[in-house]
């Protein structure tokens, strides 16, 4: 199959397995028919599997000693393949729910990339037999999944998958079956391609022995994302923003991720005073974090509220510590003086007023955030009406 495809990456498939002796030697039989370097990792299974695999001259068997969960099976596997110097690796399940014979569905579909790729296999959740919990599951991963990575699936569960082995993260931090979402989130962040290609799925309730457990096994996968989401707000979507603006001259990145964005001329001047109001507060150090974190959760202008929150530059600062404090000592009277010279707006006249600067700030950036935000919006309604009167 791989020499009629064509393929020129060394494949093989692993099958982590746990107590599934009703279907395991099926599932083994079966992939056998398609390729034949198979890894079969036993993770602790107390049932007939080591039986069933002591049948078996020609696949490769690791052994846990005891049961540690998918994901440290499944690194066993990967660890062991990457040693025998294989590319890729094929993971199906041993329940029974994968069809072997799409197999050439992956080997198809990697014959068309050049570039590393990792394919999860996507199945019909509205197909009888599919058990609602499975199918909210997905959508709620698929969520997730694409707030984390900007990537739209269909299927982010499935354990039907390839795997890019050379470029898969280094290091993995969990264990069980939240490990299938962390390894394609993080593979995701490394510039990998991550997409769906369809395959079948067999759901029987009188074969298929099923070792999620939905309390706990949600609750990991709960708080995987939970870390998942900080990771990729406070670091990601910063990371991916200045290597995009690293990438363009000023004068193309300003053309076209601020200009000629899609967004309308509200969500600019609003992502512009978003930065402004950002760059005003006592927000030292997560300025830019911040805004660009807050324009991704609102989808607005991540360009022009970066842009806005670097009203705090050098130059701005003496003006800006001076008026927030000016205002905050109008509004709250202060026993020491507030200087009116710069000379003597330093971290220390911070100190003794702080809470003049703090509340003088914030007034300070509502009205320059509104002030600016607003100025900007009639600036680009301007240019939009000229520019139709031109096409006109």
């Amino acid at each position: 199959m791989l020499e009629s495809l064509a393929i020129n990456q060394r494949v093989c498939v692993i099958i982590p397995t746990y107590n599934n002796a009703k279907t395991l030697q099926r599932v083994v039989d079966a992939v056998l028919q398609y390729i034949t370097d198979v890894y079969v990792v036993n993770d602790g299974s107390t049932d007939a599997t080591a039986n069933i695999l002591s049948q078996y001259d020609q696949i490769v068997i690791i052994n846990q000693p005891e049961n540690r969960g998918k994901g440290k099976a499944l690194q066993a596997g990967f660890k062991r393949a990457l040693e025998d110097g294989f590319d890729y690796a094929i993971t199906i399940d041993s329940d029974g729910q994968h069809y072997p014979d799409d197999i050439p569905v992956f080997l198809e579909e990697l014959s068309k990339h050049s570039e590393p790729v990792l394919l999860i296999g996507n199945r019909d959740m509205q197909q009888a037999g599919i058990p609602g919990k499975s199918s909210f599951g997905n959508r709620f991963s698929n969520f997730w999944f694409w707030f984390e990575t900007g990537i739209r699936l269909e299927d982010t569960q499935s354990g039907y998958r390839m795997y890019p082995l050379k470029h898969l993260p280094k290091k993995l931090y969990t264990n069980k079956f939240e490990f299938e979402i962390e390894i394609i989130v993080r593979t995701a962040w490394n510039d990998v391609l991550v997409k769906n290609i369809p395959v079948k799925v067999l759901y029987d309730p009188a074969e298929r022995v099923s070792h999620f457990r939905p309390f706990q096994d949600f609750t990991r996968i709960s708080i995987l994302n939970t870390v998942l989401v900080v990771i990729t707000l406070l670091y990601i979507k910063p990371r991916n923003f200045f290597r995009k603006l690293k990438k363009k001259s000023f004068s193309k990145f300003l053309k076209e991720d601020i200009l000629q964005t899609q967004d309308s001329n509200e969500v600019k001047a609003m992502s512009l005073a978003m930065g402004v109001f950002i760059g005003i507060i006592p927000a030292w150090g997560f300025q830019t974090v911040l805004c660009i974190s807050i324009a991704v959760a609102l989808r607005w202008n991540k360009a022009l509220a970066f842009l806005g929150s670097n009203i705090s530059i050098p130059p701005f600062i003496p003006v800006i510590v001076f008026l927030a404090l000016q205002i905050g000592g109008f509004l709250v009277p202060s026993d020491q003086p507030i200087h009116l010279d710069f000379d003597h707006i330093n971290m220390e006249a911070i100190k003794i007023h702080l809470l003049q600067y703090v509340l003088g700030s914030f007034l300070l950036a509502i009205f320059a955030s509104i002030s600016i935000g607003l100025i900007f919006y009639l600036i680009l309604k301007s240019a939009s009406r000229k520019a139709k009167k031109h096409v006109e």
